[in-house]
């Protein structure tokens, strides 16, 4: 059986620990251990923050939005999650995928979102269109065992 979950939240920083929690509670049915939980939150956090900050231009709004659709799959313990913005895209997202790359301007990013969720996770494609917004894809298979394949 699959579930699937839709939200939709403001673009604003203080919404980042809301969508992680959110997604912790709807990928509790697959089963996670603590660490397959954290590193989903990881991975959810890294995605928003990247919304909030560049997509958006660190223009806080409520009226700008992102949406994080969930699709767990309880046969296989693998959990699908989707964060997309309408902001400006991504120009090279091969370039943006780089360990250290960043748009920022800001002494306090790292360029290391994408990294982190590309670890933490086991799978992620990035879709953008400049001017037309950015989907994250995430995947993470609970009870993997060593040597599973995340397929």
């Amino acid at each position: 059986m699959k579930n699937r979950m839709i939200l939709k939240i403001s673009a604003l920083g203080q919404n980042e620990g809301f969508a992680r929690s959110a997604v912790a509670a709807f990928a509790a049915p697959l089963n996670p251990t603590i660490d397959e939980l954290s590193d989903v939150k990881t991975a959810v956090s890294e995605a928003v923050t990247n919304c909030v900050v560049h997509a958006y231009k660190g223009e806080e709004s409520a009226e700008n939005y992102i949406t994080i659709t969930c699709e767990a799959e309880e046969e296989t313990g693998v959990l699908h999650i989707e964060v997309a913005d309408t902001g400006c895209g991504i120009e090279n997202v091969e370039k943006a995928l780089q360990p250290f790359f960043t748009t920022s301007k800001s002494a306090e990013r790292s360029g290391m979102g994408f990294t982190i969720i590309q670890t933490f996770t086991d799978g992620c494609e990035v879709v953008s269109e400049k001017g037309g917004g950015t989907v994250v894809k995430m995947k993470k298979k609970f009870g993997k065992k060593a040597g599973d394949n995340a397929e």
